[in-house]
């Protein structure tokens, strides 16, 4: 015979637990409608369903759409660009330093450009040039998570070449090419691993730190 968790016991889940693992699944669900069906298809409804919650606990932590919608693709992209750096961190670690270790952040980081978070966030610039309202709530969640990634790219690449007066030119420069090449793959799908620019932005990445 089994006994029923007491209330406040080990069992027991507490009412804020269950709010944040709703919250949880509809950021998720959310993300995923954003990378299928893109911004039109990810609607409050196909979310709703998605992440089997009701209206009303959806419109509870999301009273607006767009801001769902945005909070879910930084929510995603904060996930992943600590796991791109615990990546790089886990296969460096002390044994690969100097440009090695760039070379191989590099290519790891280029990799990040790939995944569902950069996708999710290309279909909300894509609405937001049209959509002022997104703009609005877009603008300063990508200016924050924009200081995390350049935070997150300098502990990958570590010291000395941090302090070198020219890495954060360095820095911009990767991201801003990396962001616009990985553009070209929505019409013309290939290899990332072979792309000609990854030799190019080690050879940058030498020339500017040397």
């Amino acid at each position: 015979m089994t006994s029923t968790p007491a209330p406040g016991g080990a069992g027991a889940r507490t009412r804020a637990q269950r709010s944040e693992d709703s919250r949880a699944r509809i950021l998720d669900a959310a993300v995923a409608c954003l990378i299928e069906g893109g911004y039109c298809g990810a609607t409050t409804l196909t979310i709703q369903a998605a992440a089997d919650v009701s209206r009303g606990r959806l419109l509870h932590h999301f009273p607006s759409r767009d801001r769902l919608l945005v909070a879910a693709a930084q929510h995603l992209a904060v996930k992943r660009v600590q796991d791109t750096e615990d990546r790089v961190l886990s296969i460096v670690g002390t044994r690969i330093e100097g440009w090695d270790r760039a070379d191989r952040v590099v290519e790891l980081l280029w990799e990040s450009f790939h995944e569902p978070h950069f996708w999710a966030a290309v279909e909300l610039w894509t609405a937001a040039r049209a959509n002022l309202g997104i703009a609005e709530v877009l603008r300063p969640e990508e200016r924050r998570l924009g200081a995390v990634i350049k935070a997150s790219v300098g502990r990958m690449f570590g010291e000395p070449l941090v302090s070198h007066p020219r890495f954060r030119q360095l820095r911009d420069l990767l991201l801003t090419s990396m962001r616009g090449t990985a553009l070209t793959y929505t019409f013309d799908p290939r290899d990332v691993r072979h792309d000609p620019m990854v030799a190019q932005w080690k050879d940058l990445t030498r020339t500017l730190l040397a």
